[in-house]
């Protein structure tokens, strides 16, 4: 089984605990950033998988913290979790709900496609040559 490392951002204590020890037994690990700030640092020297925006964050901070890890360069899909409203966030590449189960399976979904991108576009550069 592959481990993929999550930047989980804005989710509070109470909601990492839940849903830690089923990300952990699904092979995630998840590293925790309370504030845009201390995702940005750790986003500047880690290597995720993907990133997980918190619903108790807001909509601005969201976008803003997107589009900074889609202006570094990096192609690392970001996941927003749906807040009371379930509005869907245009700037992520998923909008999941709170639910530790569709979370899980969304994550896995979302990265599963990134990784056949990677690999056709992969292909794609191998037959050029």
């Amino acid at each position: 089984m592959s481990v993929n490392i999550v930047l989980a951002v804005g989710l509070d204590s109470w909601l990492l605990t839940r849903h830690s020890a089923l990300w952990r037994s699904a092979g995630y690990i998840v590293l925790a950033a309370a504030s845009v700030r201390e995702a940005i640092d750790h986003f500047k020297t880690g290597d995720f998988d993907l990133v997980l925006l918190g619903d108790s964050m807001s909509e601005e901070n969201k976008e803003r913290l997107t589009y900074l890890i889609r202006a570094s360069g990096a192609r690392t899909p970001v996941v927003s979790i749906a807040n009371s409203s379930g509005t869907l966030d245009s700037f992520a590449d998923a909008t999941i709900p709170n639910d530790a189960n569709e979370l899980l399976a969304g994550m896995g979904e979302l990265l599963a496609r990134e990784s056949r991108a990677h690999a056709h576009s992969g292909n794609q550069l191998a037959n050029a040559f």
